[in-house]
């Protein structure tokens, strides 16, 4: 998928990417994708090397309005009262999230599930299938917002900015990050007949309206 700017051309296709951080590996598999939805179905996004403990709380594990803790090492389900509570369960689905439901716009990052048995109370065991969560900070940051420079999709209202690889990124609108923001995607539509005339770069952004107009700042 090629993306054109609106003046001068035929572009460089221009993708978000994804940044995935890696835990460490234990016979659960967990991973956690944050910043940017890729951009492109082809997109950049790789697999994380080593998985993350999963430790099960409730019944189903990860269920929606269930909690996280958070860490670098790590991500348990925990009371969502619970001090070590971090980030609440949005939207769960199973599968993978290139194939499945996008997650809601403002998620600030998303958790890989993957499948195993969990040990209940010695008698049984419960299958956990593979999936992913989409999460949302108890408090903030919340990266997944309009404009904040990350979570899991590139949405209205964000910052892009041209990377040395020849594909946009998201960064802060603020300019509080490393890059200064060139690009603000002001609307999500189905087709590129629909954007306004200030577009200067179309985004693919998959979905319903996988069309992102963007113009410059």
């Amino acid at each position: 998928m090629r993306a054109r700017g609106a003046v001068g051309g035929a572009r460089r296709p221009v993708r978000p990417s994804a940044l995935i951080l890696t835990a460490l590996t234990v016979p659960a598999a967990l991973m956690v994708l944050a910043g940017c939805q890729d951009a492109s179905p082809a997109g950049s996004a790789r697999p994380a090397a080593s998985p993350a403990p999963t430790t099960g709380y409730g019944v189903v594990f990860l269920a929606v309005g269930e909690c996280s803790s958070f860490g670098t090492t790590s991500f348990t389900e925990v009371p969502c009262a619970g001090e070590r509570a971090a980030a609440r369960v949005v939207a769960r689905y199973d599968g993978t999230s290139a194939d499945g439901p996008q997650c809601p716009a403002t998620t600030d990052f998303v958790l890989h599930i993957g499948a195993q048995r969990a040990h209940g109370d010695g008698s049984t065991d419960a299958a956990i299938p593979p999936g992913y969560a989409c999460m949302r900070n108890l408090e903030p940051p919340h990266p997944g917002d309009p404009g904040a420079g990350g979570g899991s999709r590139t949405i209205p209202g964000d910052c892009l900015y041209d990377s040395a690889d020849a594909q946009v990124r998201e960064t802060p609108c603020d300019g509080s990050g490393p890059h200064k923001p060139r690009y603000k995607l002001v609307r999500a539509v189905r087709k590129r007949a629909e954007c306004p005339a200030s577009t200067a770069l179309y985004v693919d952004l998959g979905g319903g309206k996988p069309v992102g107009c963007a113009r410059r700042v």
